[in-house]
């Protein structure tokens, strides 16, 4: 069995893709006999994103990196984000002439620029040079990786998709919810950069649901006295209201991949987005739902085409079992062979 060291800026307390997926990477591995050490945040001081105050960046002593490293002396390194943490361990891998995979889960570039006003040239150029020294670099979709081929990225690209839990999520008998129907329903976090407000301007009938906190909630669910705000929900009760919805409605131009789409069609839900990496190698058929430039085309479309037999079928695709082998089997020994 192997020693597997992952190293990662993205980590609990926080909700999302990211963090779902390396903590299901982590106990899978576990469970598989390897011994695991994950270099995350709360290992060193931080402080809160200004901008984001429910993400916290950590300040990584470099010295207790290298002790992390000394002691645990791993088989395989894994670095998943390009925060403070991520760097730390690239500089100390590099130093001893280590060989490592690293992962592309998040647009840092476009949410600096949304949010900061950062020219995204400047950040890709630092994250180019981030995974330039990696023995391979993990993307979730083609779709991605033809785009970072064609940002100027040089590190070898492997695939790693994403799993979702089909004994949680899957199709249930729907209730009256007291709510005029179709029921809308968006997952995720309530930040400015995920569209959300494309999505509640909608004149559409039927009902908004959204779930997920965030810096952007308090002004939207303001805005949109119309929409139902329900925060942040987990385990059988997030299942059950996927399940009970009509249509699953995904504005965000920015993710990578989107782990909530394939809950959603697990649940038997259809999708509507736009055209984009994450939706448009999900969406592959009309029966699973609708791209649009116009999202309240997509929308329209989703709902009178969209099979929820066939979303169910199609998300059998996609398993934990099976993302976490093909994340092992792109993992390289820190020394070569």
């Amino acid at each position: 069995m192997s020693r597997i060291l992952i190293a990662t800026d993205a980590w609990h307390p926080q909700v999302n893709g990211v963090v779902r997926t390396l903590d299901t990477t982590t106990r899978w591995l576990r469970d598989h006999g390897h011994s695991v050490e994950v270099i995350e945040p709360t290992a060193f001081r931080s402080y809160a994103v200004p901008f984001y105050p429910e993400i916290r960046v950590s300040m990584p002593n470099p010295g207790r990196i290298d002790r992390l490293l000394r002691r645990f002396q791993p088989d395989h390194i894994h670095i998943a984000t390009e925060g403070p943490i991520g760097w730390q361990v690239r500089r100390a891998c590099l130093k001893r002439s280590w060989h490592f995979t690293t992962s592309y889960h998040t647009r840092f570039p476009e949410y600096l620029h949304h949010l900061m006003h950062v020219p995204e040239s400047f950040t890709y150029r630092l994250v180019r040079k981030f995974h330039a020294a990696s023995s391979a670099m993990l993307v979730s979709t083609a779709s991605l990786e033809q785009e970072l081929k064609d940002r100027g990225f040089t590190a070898p690209i492997r695939r790693w998709s994403r799993g979702v839990d089909l004994t949680l999520f899957h199709p249930r008998t729907k209730t009256d919810p007291g709510l005029p129907r179709p029921l809308m329903l968006s997952v995720g976090r309530v930040s400015y950069e995920k569209g959300l407000e494309d999505f509640l301007r909608l004149r559409t009938a039927g009902t908004k649901l959204i779930v997920g906190d965030g810096p952007a909630r308090a002004e939207l669910q303001a805005k949109y006295p119309d929409a139902r705000f329900l925060g942040l929900c987990r385990g059988q009760a997030l299942a059950e209201i996927y399940a009970n919805a009509d249509l699953f409605v995904f504005p965000s131009r920015t993710d990578t991949f989107g782990i909530v789409l394939i809950e959603a069609l697990a649940s038997g839900l259809p999708i509507a987005a736009y055209p984009v990496t994450g939706p448009i190698d999900i969406v592959v058929d009309p029966s699973l739902g609708a791209l649009d430039s116009d999202l309240g085309a997509a929308v329209e479309h989703a709902l009178a085409r969209g099979v929820p037999e066939a979303c169910t079928r199609a998300a059998q695709a996609y398993t934990w079992d099976a993302c976490t082998q093909q994340f092992f089997s792109h993992l390289v020994p820190r020394e070569a062979v």
